[in-house]
């Protein structure tokens, strides 16, 4: 499946691709959205997925090593069932339809989530969902299945989460942990069912990871320098935006 011979300019882009990656994983969410087209641009739909899933837990080593104390389990613990649970839709749906057409059901429904999120903040109704089980549910199931099909699952999980007001350090470290558990689980399914994980994959993927490690580095910074009101305000348009780049 993987017939590597790079130009510089493509050699370029994928360092570009690291540094997004790398800068997500700390708290500047959405932007490995834009990872996505760009290395199906290069290698292909599904090569790509398996080029992009061990940089992204690569990345997910930089933000559970830094914000590891921030997590709040009570929130994974309610969610991990029902993603698992979409990862095996993901899975078999996988092999029978395609990609893109999904990415777009996604995206819609990201939009819809969203908007139920602002009318919650708008009317601040004590009786709003997000604290039932079958919300969890239900972003569980979308989160599992969006980040097996094409690990867009990051706009689904920050609705889950941003509905649950959490502050900017508990946000983020309640992230790193959700990816990095559900990535090491994906790539066994990836690497012996979709074959699209190789030893030369991976050789490019450790190739990266000076890159990886830059963006983490520079998200960190960006993080530390945002206010929590204004953090809030950042997740809601890059959310937004990302999922806007699912349909294009």
């Amino acid at each position: 499946m993987f017939q590597f011979d790079l130009s510089l300019v493509q050699w370029v882009l994928l360092a570009v691709c690291a540094i997004f990656v790398g800068m997500s994983k700390v708290g500047v969410p959405g932007v490995s959205l834009i990872t996505i087209p760009v290395l199906a641009f290069i290698f292909g739909g599904k090569p790509s997925t398996g080029i992009l899933l061990p940089m992204l837990m690569l990345a997910d080593l930089f933000g559970v090593g830094y914000y590891h104390r921030h997590a709040r389990w009570n929130y994974l613990v309610r969610l991990f069932p029902w993603a698992f649970a979409g990862l095996a839709v993901g899975l078999w749906v996988g092999e029978i339809v395609s990609d893109e057409w999904f990415k777009n059901i996604i995206a819609l429904l990201v939009f819809l989530s969203l908007g139920l999120m602002l009318w919650r903040d708008r009317t601040k109704g004590a009786t709003f969902f997000p604290e039932t089980w079958w919300f969890a549910a239900a972003m569980g199931i979308l989160g599992g299945f969006a980040t097996m099909i094409g690990n867009v699952a990051g706009p689904v999980f920050a609705i889950y989460l941003l509905a649950m007001h959490l502050p900017k350090n508990h946000f983020i470290g309640t992230t790193a942990w959700f990816f990095l558990i559900i990535n090491v689980v994906k790539f066994p399914l990836q690497f012996f069912v979709w074959n699209n994980i190789t030893l030369q994959s991976l050789s490019i993927n450790l190739l990266m990871l000076p890159a990886i490690a830059l963006g983490a580095l520079s998200g960190i910074w960006l993080v530390k320098a945002i206010p929590e009101r204004t953090y809030r305000l950042f997740v809601i348009v890059v959310t937004a935006l990302s999922a806007f780049l699912l349909l294009i």
